[in-house]
Parts: structure tokens; sequence; C-alpha cells
């Protein structure tokens, strides 16, 4: 499945884009914003190849541009019994961060969420250190409904894990 944006393309991933995604990944200023762990291109693949489609529930995609450059990663992980999903989003390339295209593949992948798959609510996690996130979080109407306080041990600091999450009827309001 393709879903396309204003300026992206939201696409299935592929082996070739595991090189990126590991070199992305040992990046201590890419990661720091996900999982803060280092992965080797073996495990990549492996995500890639094995892991992502075993998982029906988990709806990722790789950001391009229209051209068919790969800047990143979006996903959402399906919880069907509840009728909602966990969103998460990378863009890899720091060369393109700020020029809009993870606004454009979120408001791509929400819609897609909201109207398509008819979820009722989507949520994320935000550290409390990632003021670039968490502003366009706010800017797709993403609401913050809690925290979990000094959860995140970073650089030998401790930050909030700040829980937000958007409903459908506010998707709808927010993206007339």
């Amino acid at each position: 499945m393709i879903l396309k944006g204003k300026k992206t393309i939201l696409r299935p991933m592929k082996v070739e884009d595991a090189y990126l995604t590991a070199k992305w990944g040992s990046d201590p200023e890419i990661n720091k914003y996900g999982s803060r762990k280092r992965f080797t291109l073996k495990e990549a693949k492996k995500w890639v190849e094995k892991d992502l489609p075993k998982d029906k529930n988990y709806k990722k995609f790789a950001i391009t541009t229209k051209d068919g450059q790969f800047l990143g990663n979006i996903g959402l992980w399906i919880r069907k019994e509840d009728n909602w999903a966990e969103y998460d989003i990378i863009i890899g390339d720091k060369k393109e961060w700020g020029k809009g295209y993870g606004y454009d593949a979120s408001k791509t992948i929400l819609d897609y969420g909201f109207n398509k798959l008819k979820l009722h609510r989507i949520y994320l996690h935000v550290y409390s250190y990632t003021d670039r996130a968490s502003k366009l979080y706010k800017k797709l109407g993403f609401k913050k409904e809690g925290m979990m306080r000094e959860s995140v041990l970073y650089k030998g600091k401790y930050y909030d894990k700040i829980i937000m999450s958007l409903l459908a009827k506010e998707w709808k309001n927010h993206n007339p």
C-alpha cells in the first residue's frame, strides 16, 4: 500500500532501506528521539525483511520525497480490540529536518488511521527534551494526557515521558 501526501510518499519498507535505517539508528543525534539504542545493519535487515511482515498490526511505512529520496519511517501499531493505535515517526536524514516532511507524512498517516482504518484514538509518547517533536504533535492536534515522571535516562539525567493523544472527532475538527 502506498499513501501520498502533498510533499511525501509513504511506501512499504524495503530491504534497501536497512542501511540508512541502521546508520540513523546509530547516530546519537537522531536516536535520542527514539529507542536510544544502537542497532546493526544485520538487525535492521532482519527487522525490515522478517519482523515487519510478520506483525499484521503494525502498519509501517518508509517516508520518501516525491522523487523517491528515503527520509525515514512512520507507523501505526494497531490494537484492534480497543480501536486505537500508537504512532511513531523518525526523519533520519538530518539535512531534511525542518522542511515540513514530518508534518506532511504525519498528516498523511493520521488521515489514513482515522478515515480509512476508522480508528477512534491515536497516541504517542515523546521525551520532555524533544521540543521540536512536541511542537509538531501539538500542531497536528495531539493533546497532552499524562506524563511518566523521570522515566527516561538520557546522558546521565532523568527526563519525563509525555503521553499525547488525538481522537477521531478532534482530528475531524482540526482537519475539516
